[in-house]
């Protein structure tokens, strides 16, 4: 036989440099393990394990972007291709703790390089327009966290190393618009466009639109950040790693009552909604990293796109995935479309 198997199927079908993958198969030849391999276009693939039924390889580092063909090979002889789609890197060099934001007027994505706690950097903030062009943004704020867009199109961050909420001007000053806010990290909107800022320590703010703040809700605090978005429900859905390795999703309803909606991911990070309803989270579940993709009702589950040291992501209006790491992003185009809140 010329062919070494077949691949049955790829999951998940999406991922980043580093991302575990497995591939599942038919047949596949491990006679002679030593000859086994994974590739991704002409690129070679790390192996973790191999069997008849079942291969879990990486994701290459290098010359892997865009729609790619996996094959598995034995022995010289290698199955049928299988469709995958690999990130293409945008911009590395940073240091990400939350989702990335694009601009709802242009288009563009921006990223922080927020920096070791009380650190300054010259440039903190980075634009990447919709050509993929990396540019220095501002450097005002220290240690920049949470990017967000009220419904004006307006731009505001948070800044963990003092707390406040700081309004981005249309010459790129950085002004307090709201102070005092704990350890501020994570930043959201509603549709009324209230804004609503969470507080590692366990408080999540809502903040009116001169910036007067007043508790909303409380959870357990965080050991990094608290990660905000809101659902289709209007329920706002937090995430705040601590130091369980089976943690949850929150829900807090309208009067800021909280309850759990999934539980079971590692360390979630970053999140947001598609229009159909499912929730996306970077994180891990039963031990394989990426970005979680959870059901409209709570109940399921699935690793979505494979990659390492994932901290957010964000969806264009083309329907791009962004996936942010601690040091890069990456886009991918799946056709998925984020919420219009």
């Amino acid at each position: 036989m010329s062919e070494a198997g077949r691949i049955v199927r790829v999951n998940p079908a999406a991922g980043i440099a580093g991302g575990e993958v497995v591939v599942e198969c038919s047949d596949f030849d491990t006679s002679r393990v030593r000859t086994c391999g994974a590739w991704f276009n002409g690129e070679r693939a790390s192996l973790v394990g191999a069997s008849r039924s079942r291969v879990l390889a990486v994701v290459p580092e290098a010359g892997v972007s865009g729609e790619v063909e996996l094959t598995l090979e034995s022995d010289g002889r290698r199955t049928p291709p299988a469709r995958f789609s690999a990130g293409v890197k945008l911009a590395d060099d940073l240091h990400i703790v939350a989702n990335p934001t694009f601009d709802p007027d242009d288009g563009s994505l921006f990223v922080t390089r927020s920096g070791s706690r009380g650190q300054e950097l010259p440039v903190t903030l980075f634009r990447v327009d919709a050509g993929g062009a990396l540019s220095d943004f501002s450097g005002d704020i220290v240690n920049p966290t949470g990017i967000a867009f009220d419904k004006s199109g307006q731009m505001f961050v948070t800044s963990r190393m003092d707390g406040n909420v700081y309004r981005i001007t249309p010459f790129k000053e950085s002004v307090p618009f709201a102070k005092n806010l704990g350890v501020a990290t994570g930043i959201a909107f509603d549709r009324e466009g209230r804004m609503y800022v969470g507080d590692r320590t366990g408080t999540i703010y809502r903040v009116n639109g001169i910036g007067e703040e007043q508790s909303w809700a409380r959870l357990e605090p965080s050991v990094s950040a608290y990660h905000l978005a809101f659902g289709p429900d209007d329920a706002l859905y937090v995430t705040g790693p601590t130091v369980s390795s089976f943690e949850a999703v929150m829900r807090v309803d309208r009067n800021g009552e909280a309850s759990v909606f999934y539980k079971g991911l590692g360390r979630p990070h970053g999140l947001a909604f598609d229009r159909e309803g499912y929730l996306y989270v970077a994180a891990s579940l039963r031990g394989r990293r990426g970005i979680i993709r959870i059901t409209p009702d709570g109940s399921d589950a699935e690793v979505f796109v494979a990659g390492v040291n994932v901290v957010g992501l964000a969806f264009s209006a083309a329907g791009d995935m962004v996936v942010a790491t601690n040091e890069a992003v990456y886009s991918l185009p799946l056709g998925i479309h984020g919420t219009l809140l």
